[in-house]
């Protein structure tokens, strides 16, 4: 990655308590990491980093948008970023297994935070992004029903009342036969 100026903050010089920063993130931002899942973005992060005797702590705020793939499909889609986070800076020498602590060396002056923008940028992601139902590229959902065994994968299931009926067909189900081994089981309730 390319050193970008704009992502360090030298911490020797701020005196002990609150300082603010804003970052704009856009797609340059992107650029420098060849293997991100996200090329584009239009992103606002606000850092509040609170200097202390011992540590720094940073919390952030993020919220906008950035092109990711749609999880059906794979073409690009939008989807909305938004978070609250917290990461802790440690003046240490040993280092750490937490994620939320970063361990900042003695010889060390000032922090880079381009890494960790990138990273919960990344987390903020919804867990599943598709598109808004007959938005999906038709020539690639097509080609994925002829390698599908299941019919309905490409129904949303997010709705409670799908998830409800789902519940009620596998009630259904008792009547018919079931394996002996699991029939032991059933009664333990």
């Amino acid at each position: 990655m390319k050193l970008n100026r704009d992502y360090i903050i030298p911490f020797v010089g701020l005196k002990i308590g609150s300082h603010k920063f804003e970052f704009d993130i856009t797609d340059a931002f992107f650029d420098n990491y060849e293997y991100s899942i996200i090329r584009n973005g239009n992103v606002k992060v606000e850092l509040n980093l609170e200097k202390k005797e011992t540590m720094l702590v940073g919390d952030y705020t993020i919220s906008g948008v950035v092109q990711s793939e749609c999880d059906r499909c794979t073409d690009p889609m939008d989807a909305d970023v938004s978070g609250e986070y917290q990461l802790i800076y440690k003046f240490d020498t040993e280092p750490s297994d937490d994620e939320s602590l970063i361990i900042v060396y003695p010889e060390e002056f000032e922090l880079n935070i381009a890494d960790s923008i990138l990273e919960l940028i990344t987390v903020s992601l919804p867990l599943r992004t598709i598109h808004e139902e007959g938005e999906c590229n038709e020539e690639m959902i097509e080609q994925l029903k002829e390698y599908v065994l299941v019919e309905d994968v490409f129904e949303d299931k997010s709705d409670d009342e799908s998830f409800e009926n789902s519940e009620d067909e596998d009630n259904d189900d008792d009547d018919q036969e079931i394996d002996p081994r699991w029939a032991a089981l059933k009664g333990l309730k």
